[in-house]
């Protein structure tokens, strides 16, 4: 299997391609996972704190959905940082 940076969600309508580059919402969420954060969808669209972080009030539905993917992802690999 080879993992690209884009990936298919289904949202309410057709299937669309979100982006899993650094900073994206699917990137965040699946951060916010990791470091077991609760989810509150964002991103960063010019890469992880760089420019203007975009909150889930400023968010598309798509874009809050590619956040849920992310963090659902990492969800069900349940791989978590130790912070032991």
């Amino acid at each position: 299997m080879t993992i690209t940076k884009w990936t298919d969600i289904v949202t309410d309508g057709p299937s669309v391609t979100i982006d899993k580059s650094h900073g994206s919402p699917f990137d965040r969420g699946n951060a916010d996972f990791w470091y077991r954060r609760q989810p509150e969808p964002h991103f960063w669209p010019e890469g992880t704190y760089h420019g203007v972080k975009v909150t889930e009030d400023r968010m598309s539905a798509v874009e809050i959905a590619a956040y849920l993917a992310g963090y659902a992802e990492a969800e069900k690999f349940g791989d978590q940082k130790d912070y032991t």
